[in-house]
């Protein structure tokens, strides 16, 4: 009978764990990637008695509870947060901890980047992946910390070919005066000066033929550039037939730049591979579509991170690259992992070696920008756990008062 103290005292503390687990699960219940853990119980060993053949046997309690976290995935909900992430499937997110010194893993949430560039959580944790060198993004080496030029002026690109997509006038004449039409596009040289070519389009007096005229502001350079100069033949389809896709090229060398800069060649692509630019129907001349490749020197505007984990930084050219890489880590058995605050888990001596790589690589899931992975406490469910421990607590409670009274009945016997 006495040991009814010890099972009905095991039973209280086996169901204040429980208690406090459903209470750290409700406290949780809007913590971003939070996990829920529930309670396992298990009974110790029992005793036999009589003859010992088993025929009474008397359990001794139950045992301190062990606790096992659900790594199901939780509802995804867009944010405005740039640097916001939240993983949709598989896999966790690689952080040094600057505290423990260690590696930890987390499911996302929302990050942030330091005064020096330093991609983080916000408590701190340092995010693992790829950061671009010398322009090339490379996720073949080790994972390292990731690191964003903030603050740091990006050099000019000098443009070396630009481009329009237009329609030039099947019904326009050759005069007097003849039809023209022109327009205009701005490329840059190598110190990121601008400068504006200029493409003007006369009617021809031949059939289904343009001349055109390249230039170069006489102010821009030292000397004066002399205009590049040529035909374009359409089809009586009203597709280019000569230039050629093969080639070569309208292009016009630029020597003696004012501003001291490099001299530039640059290259009027007719083509997009082997479709004509330029068209010639009855319509109204007009340009649909120009570019180049060019960009002036720029400052960084902004960093955000796309879907896939990509880092992505904007400069205020409008420029937009892609500066490095989330790695993402697959670990066969989650549950083993140790919770270590602030949304990680640290490794335990029963963890599998994790997987580092690519998201969405390797069964590991994606990483999603712009979003946050709830928490997967499911409120009802926990309530309902708080009632059901609530009652075990109290029975239990209700066995050590009755084991109490007849033991008070017992020491009554001997008066």
């Amino acid at each position: 009978m006495f040991t009814s103290f010890s099972t009905a005292l095991s039973a209280l503390s086996a169901h204040a764990t429980a208690i406090d687990v459903v209470g750290n699960n409700l406290a949780n219940l809007n913590t971003p990637t939070f996990k829920t853990s529930v309670v396992s119980f298990y009974d110790l060993v029992t005793q036999s008695l009589g003859a010992g053949l088993g025929e009474t046997q008397v359990g001794f309690g139950v045992g301190r509870p062990t606790t096992l976290r659900q790594f199901s995935q939780g509802a995804i909900k867009t944010s405005t947060g740039e640097l916001d992430v939240a993983v949709q499937g598989d896999g966790f997110l690689v952080l040094r901890d600057s505290v423990r010194g260690g590696i930890v893993y987390s499911r996302g949430g929302n990050l942030q980047v330091d005064k020096q560039g330093n991609l983080l959580t916000v408590t701190g944790q340092r995010v693992l992946g790829w950061t671009e060198s010398g322009g090339v993004l490379s996720t073949n080496g080790p994972i390292a910390e990731i690191s964003v030029p903030v603050g740091s002026l990006k050099p000019p690109i000098a443009s070396t070919n630009f481009s329009f997509d237009m329609n030039l006038n099947a019904a326009a004449t050759a005069g007097p005066p003849p039809d023209t039409f022109s327009s205009s596009i701005e490329v840059f040289d190598s110190l990121g000066g601008s400068h504006i070519i200029t493409v003007a389009f006369t009617k021809n007096a031949t059939a289904n033929v343009w001349d055109y005229a390249l230039t170069f502001p006489d102010a821009d350079v030292t000397a004066p550039i002399a205009p590049v100069t040529g035909s374009l033949t359409f089809g009586s389809n009203g597709r280019l037939t000569d230039p050629t896709a093969a080639g070569p090229m309208p292009a016009i060398t630029i020597t003696g730049l004012a501003n001291g800069a490099s001299d530039m060649t640059l290259t009027w692509d007719i083509y997009n591979g082997a479709t004509p630019r330029l068209t010639q129907f009855a319509q109204a001349s007009a340009v649909s579509a120009n570019q180049q490749n060019g960009f002036p020197a720029a400052q960084l505007v902004r960093v955000g991170i796309g879907n896939g984990g990509v880092v992505l930084a904007q400069f205020s050219n409008g420029q937009q690259v892609i500066v490095g890489q989330l790695a993402m880590a697959s670990i066969r058995n989650p549950e083993s992992l140790l919770s270590v605050g602030n949304n990680s888990y640290a490794l335990s001596a029963r963890s599998a070696l994790p997987a580092v790589g690519v998201p969405g690589t390797g069964g590991r899931g994606t990483i999603l920008g712009g979003a946050v992975e709830n928490s997967t406490v499911d409120i009802a469910r926990e309530f309902t756990n708080l009632i059901v421990l609530q009652r075990g607590y109290q029975a239990n409670a209700r066995v050590v008062t009755t084991v109490d009274e007849l033991s008070q009945e017992t020491i009554a016997l001997k008066r």
